[in-house]
């Protein structure tokens, strides 16, 4: 009789990443207490990009087999029992901002075309609240999802809209993505004011490529500053 054909089912490469320095990690490899090689050298190694190492490192701190050390480096740890990287299909943080800055370009960019009056109020008050830089960093990062999907709002597109907020469900809900920027907050990193002031003039002045290379361009500087950021 032959067997049952099962689905196959296909690691994220981050967790790919992660199995195998895991298992470096296991075989003595890289002993405890050790400095695991910079990120760079990794990428190199594994043919990956530097954003997959970062999200592996955040999938080997989960598991407790090691300590990410800012302005240090990735140190390997003592652990009494057998490490578990964390089971999901979840992508990354990285992925999900290089989804964002595709969707939200083009998504801006329609917003420019359609953007209502009082949209463009909500989103100068959005803005105003941003500037004045008097809230918790908790506060600003609602105050920065509310400024994006207002605009994925304000394309008139719903399934722009409901993309752009499950991106950010994403962002909050999955629990690497949630660690990484968790320590992101705990170093004080806030949203770019100017990013956003340059994003909101050229929806204001309705202007399409300007709003789509804003919001990219911004996207960019995000995924730039957080790569540069534990480095």
């Amino acid at each position: 009789m032959n067997s049952p054909i099962q689905a196959v089912k296909v690691r994220r490469l981050y967790l790919q990443v992660a199995e195998q320095l895991q298992q470096l990690i296991d075989n003595g490899s890289f002993s405890v207490g050790s400095r695991l090689p910079a990120e760079r050298d990794l990428a190199g190694q594994f043919a990956v990009s530097r954003p997959t190492i970062r999200e592996a490192m955040i999938a080997l701190e989960i598991a407790g087999l090691v300590e990410v050390r800012s302005g240090s480096g990735v140190y390997v740890l003592d652990r009494a029992t057998s490490a578990q990287l964390p089971q999901t299909q979840a992508p990354g943080p990285f992925e999900i901002l290089e989804a964002r800055k595709l969707i939200e370009s083009e998504t801006c960019a329609l917003a420019a075309r359609h953007i209502n009056a009082q949209q463009l109020t909500e989103l100068k008050s959005l803005l105003s609240a941003m500037e004045g830089q008097e809230q918790s960093v908790e506060e600003a990062e609602v105050i920065d999802e509310q400024f994006h999907c207002t605009i994925a709002e304000a394309s008139g597109n719903g399934a722009l809209s409901v993309t752009v907020e499950w991106l950010w469900r994403l962002r909050n809900e999955s629990e690497i993505s949630t660690r990484f920027h968790q320590r992101i907050r705990e170093e004080g990193s806030r949203p770019i004011v100017s990013d956003h002031q340059r994003i909101f003039a050229a929806l204001e002045s309705s202007d399409p490529a300007a709003a789509s290379q804003a919001m990219s361009d911004h996207l960019q500087r995000v995924i730039d500053s957080l790569l540069d950021s534990e480095e």
